[in-house]
């Protein structure tokens, strides 16, 4: 407890108060100066603390929490769409995208092009050249770009396939596939690395300008606020989100921590990679902004059977490889050498992994960096849904972080795509996350937003964890209930875990002495209610260091004295 006569900028009482430290977990009150915890404990004492002038926030009851840390999200990709481009959901039909993409057309001018998503991956699955032509009926002749769900694909229309230079004799760019019907022609559909030849086509028409990136960026960070997020990395940040994420701190507006993943190679957005981006990111450390990290990409999404998988696909139509598992994108020695590289610069590594034998590459190659480097470096694994059983105990042995992202361990759009495609055998044992945990290692929750649905809605992600069920009642069943968490060990992966898996352990992620007055308060009591409920939860205020940047409708707030 810090002494009585420690000066305080005001204090929180009449919870409950939880605040994710294992070694206090509840408390009646706590107090704030200078934007940190200066004293958690009992009600009693934490007034006693206070002078008759300072402030009092009493929580009526209402449960106040540490600020909530997502582990993977893309602020640039989401802010654009939320700020600029025309919302579509997972579960829309392809009608009823056709449909969304006139009325959006009629807003713009005849050559403007119609950018947007997110579209459900069962709606990937299955477009036709029909398709393509009612897409050019709806935009009039305008280009269209939409963003699939894993935003590792994209369809666009005929106009913008024009725009690309792509016929249907053009060949595949390497890692990608425009991908034809069996008759040869053209669906629009592009997958992995034939998505940044339509972005580039798409960028070649808008003028991005430092107003605009800031607009975006400033509307990701108000939206993560209103969820009660205050401390987020981003999962595939390039040049010009270094720069205005910087500005933004300078100018006093970033009301978040921001973990920077620096893309080693080229990847969906185009710019600069690799160590002249690091480059980049060593100049852009701010107070919030901490360019630590690199983002590595070892494989694609089941979905597009692009997954580095140990055993084969499905085979459910004629033209599929009935051996076909999927090809990494690096080769063992390289990716060590590569990693080594990053440590040497003093940088740690995100590295995305959806398949059981890419992530074992990323383990088999940590593996030789421990050794050669030691244990101080951070090593993530993006997604981690496919773990072979040998490969579990690994992550805790090698300090490996499971960043399990996006929310899909439930049945979902994304899961129904995935099903056609994985074995049931591996399939059914998806999200192995109670077993990571229980084993030691730091499971971390992340939205990956934009990608799998429209928001960063952190509280469906945490129930989820939880009933491993859908949220909505139409959708029935169940996925791999012996993964359940319960509600604490839900909350350490989206609190103290993650802020421990981006090196911030020491600044976020509790409700500690000494660190960040980060703090949200909540509707309801998440510890008490049916968890089935969980994903209603309203965050009625929201704290980041010790200010007030996220405040709900009057009327519902708790009262300040």
């Amino acid at each position: 407890m810090t002494p009585e006569n420690q000066p305080v900028g005001f204090i929180v009482i009449n919870g409950p108060v939880y605040t994710s430290d294992p070694a206090n977990e509840w408390a009646e009150a706590f107090a704030v100066a200078d934007g940190k915890i200066v004293a958690v404990g009992n009600e009693e004492a934490i007034r006693n603390m206070a002078g008759g002038a300072t402030p009092v926030i009493d929580l009526q009851g209402k449960l106040a929490m540490p600020g909530l840390v997502d582990v993977h999200a893309h602020l640039g990709l989401g802010g654009r769409q939320a700020a600029f481009e025309l919302p579509l959901l997972p579960t829309d039909s392809t009608a009823e995208i056709v449909d969304k993409v006139r009325a959006w057309a009629e807003r713009l001018a005849p050559d403007e092009w119609i950018i947007g998503g997110i579209v459900g991956s069962t709606v990937m699955d299955d477009i036709t050249v029909q398709d393509l032509k009612s897409l050019d009926e709806a935009a009039a002749g305008r280009p269209v770009l939409l963003r699939d769900d894993s935003m590792h694909n994209r369809w666009v229309n005929s106009r913008a396939l024009e725009l690309m230079g792509v016929s249907a004799d053009s060949p595949d760019p390497e890692g990608g596939t425009y991908v034809r019907d069996d008759a040869g022609q053209l669906t629009g559909v592009l997958q992995e690395l034939a998505s940044p030849v339509g972005e580039a086509a798409a960028a070649a028409s808008i003028e991005e300008t430092p107003e605009r990136h800031a607009t975006a960026f400033r509307t990701a960070v108000e939206i993560l606020n209103g969820y009660g997020v205050t401390a987020v990395q981003e999962a595939a940040t390039m040049d010009y989100a270094l720069e205005t994420l910087a500005a933004m701190d300078h100018r006093g507006e970033l009301t978040a921590h921001v973990v920077a993943s620096m893309p080693s190679r080229p990847f969906i957005e185009p710019g600069t990679t690799g160590t002249d981006l690091y480059d980049v990111g060593s100049e852009h450390h701010t107070e919030h902004l901490h360019p630590n990290f690199a983002k590595y990409v070892l494989d694609g999404v089941p979905m597009t059977r692009t997954s580095a998988m140990l055993n084969p696909y499905l085979c459910s139509h004629r033209s599929h490889d009935p051996q076909h598992t999927g090809e990494p994108l690096w080769q063992l020695e390289d990716l060590v050498a590569s990693l080594e590289e990053l440590v040497d610069r003093g940088l740690h590594a995100k590295l995305h992994a959806t398949g059981d034998a890419a992530v074992r590459m990323v383990l088999d190659a940590v593996e030789q960096v421990r050794a050669s480097r030691g244990k101080g470096p951070l090593f993530q694994i993006a997604h981690v849904e496919y773990i072979d059983a040998a490969d579990l105990r690994r992550f805790a042995a090698l300090g490996v972080v499971p960043d399990a992202s996006p929310y899909i361990w439930f049945p979902s759009v994304i899961q129904e795509s995935i099903a056609k495609q994985i074995p049931a055998a591996v399939f059914d044992k998806s999200w192995p996350l109670r077993d990571l945990l229980l084993d030691g290692a730091l499971v971390s929750g992340g939205s990956d937003w934009p990608c799998s649905a429209p928001t960063p809605d952190p509280w469906t992600g945490l129930e989820t964890l939880i009933t491993r069920r859908n949220p909505d009642p139409a959708v029935v069943g169940t996925l791999n209930v012996p993964q359940a968490l319960d509600v604490e060990q839900a909350v350490a992966a989206f609190t103290r875990h993650p802020a421990a898996a981006m090196g911030l352990q020491d600044r976020v992620g509790m409700l500690r002495e000494g660190l960040s007055a980060d703090f949200i308060v909540l509707d309801r009591n998440i510890f008490t209610v049916d968890p089935g409920q969980i994903h209603a939860v309203q965050v009625h205020q929201t704290w980041f260091e010790g200010r007030l940047v996220y405040e709900a409708a009057a009327g519902q707030v708790p009262a300040v004295a």
